[in-house]
């Protein structure tokens, strides 16, 4: 009895993916059978219809009416049966790109947050910029990053960096070790690559391996109390969205992972706190290097004053606004693929206790 029950799932899966597979067969003979017929009309007209035989003007209009009405038919069955083709292709690309760089969460440990993405390829949902945000032990860990080129390389360097942050995000006690993992991911990545593109090496280690490949990287750490640490290889800096918009100042970045290696020293740089109600605003640099027609750059800090003039900060609001602004000024046409990715902190602080002491530098955190 064990065995019949463990097994009558399985044979029921079996014969479900028999019937789509059955049904996937009929679809595909019933695409290819609509030409056929028509083809087989066209030429049985012309062989056995005594009117195609004629040399009469009248003959002559009807033939042609009659090819004509055939070539119709034939147009029209590969126009659906590529069309079909090509809604199967992009449900499973987009179904591939929803793991790779998977939706956020609209809430994450007390943290509100709202991200997009525009690919400057058409039809593509996901290009060489990425971004996560996972809860840990350690605080919100939040990586964006932006893969130098585009095409299906790129997507390999954004699996390659975003799988092993997922994984370093909650293993490593400190954001150095976390920006460490990456690094030897990426190193990890670029061998193989080199070692797929360059057959010849046998096996080797190439002399050069693919040294123009990059990636810029923001790693961020918004702890319970609101403090943020940050490590910043090559990436622009954050801006504060509150009472006003102002650039988090965290001095100079590190060198993009990829063409050089990570000093001894990782000075992880403090940004202050986050306070209650008040975001921070993570792009990529395709934000500020869009330019418009004439060449003049986007003023990204005046669309960030005019997303945010209503408080509160709604991370939602805040994307949609710059969104729609740099496709106004750059009239849809995007020379870099853009990410945006807002975290406001909702997070309030506990009510005080009767045994605990009144600390009046508590005030000023708020």
């Amino acid at each position: 009895m064990i065995r019949i029950r463990a097994r009558a799932p399985f044979r029921a899966g079996l014969g479900e993916a028999g019937a789509r597979t059955e049904q996937s067969r009929v679809r595909r003979a019933f695409t290819l059978a609509l030409p056929t017929v028509w083809g087989a009309v066209a030429i049985t007209y012309k062989l056995t219809c005594p009117l195609a035989q004629q040399d009469g003007l009248g003959a002559r209009i009807a033939t042609s009416a009659v090819f004509f009405a055939v070539g119709t038919g034939l147009i029209l069955g590969v126009r659906r049966a590529l069309l079909q083709e090509l809604a199967q292709i992009r449900e499973v690309a987009g179904a591939a790109q929803r793991v790779l760089l998977r939706p956020l969460p609209p809430r994450l440990d007390g943290l509100a947050i709202a991200a997009g993405q525009l690919s400057a390829h058409r039809g593509a949902a996901v290009g060489g910029d990425l971004y996560e945000a996972v809860a840990t032990d350690h605080g919100v860990r939040v990586v964006m990053g932006d893969v130098r080129g585009h095409g299906l390389t790129a997507i390999g360097t954004v699996a390659a960096v975003l799988g092993s942050f997922r994984e370093a995000a909650h293993d490593e006690a400190e954001l150095a070790g976390v920006l460490r993992r990456l690094e030897r991911a990426m190193h990890r990545h670029l061998r193989e690559r080199s070692r797929a593109e360059h057959p010849a090496a046998c096996g080797a280690e190439p002399d050069s391996p693919l040294a123009e490949e990059f990636v810029t990287v923001l790693l961020l750490e918004i702890r319970p109390d609101g403090e943020v640490l940050a490590l910043n290889c090559g990436h622009p800096w954050p801006y504060r969205l509150g009472r006003r918009v102002e650039r988090v100042a965290g001095g100079d970045p590190l060198p993009p992972l990829g063409p050089f290696p990570l000093p001894d020293d990782l000075p992880v740089r403090s940004c202050g706190r986050l306070r209650p109600g008040d975001a921070l605003f993570l792009h990529t640099d395709g934000v500020e290097d869009a330019r418009d027609t004439e060449g003049r750059f986007f003023p990204l800090t005046s669309a960030l004053a005019d997303a945010v003039r209503s408080a509160p900060v709604a991370p939602e609001s805040v994307i949609h606004a710059v969104h729609g602004a740099l496709l106004r000024y750059t009239g849809g046409r995007l020379s870099d693929d853009v990410a945006l990715l807002v975290l406001r902190n909702d997070r309030r602080r506990v009510p005080q206790q009767p045994t605990e002491s009144v600390i009046p530098r508590a005030r000023t955190v708020s």
